[in-house]
């Protein structure tokens, strides 16, 4: 399995603190977005030379491990 830490990196002076996949200023927030609206993994990594398959497989990792102990409150009575 992948470790996502090794791929994505947060640091204030690029994009404001937004995680990029590491070494670069690609957001991971595109890159799960263009996966939400459809690009295929090909179409990204055509899209972005820079990136790597596991730098995509990491993305959707990252955004996992983000809501995994979510906390939900439900308004329902």
């Amino acid at each position: 399995m992948i470790d996502w830490t090794s791929h994505i990196e947060t640091n204030p002076d690029i994009l404001f603190g937004k995680p990029v996949i590491t070494n670069t200023r690609i957001p991971v927030g595109l890159i799960l977005e263009k996966i939400a609206t459809g690009d295929t993994k090909e179409d990204l990594l055509q899209a972005y030379p820079r990136l790597t398959a596991d730098d995509i497989v990491a993305c959707l990792l990252f955004a996992a491990d983000s809501i995994k102990n979510e906390l939900i409150f439900s308004n329902a009575s």
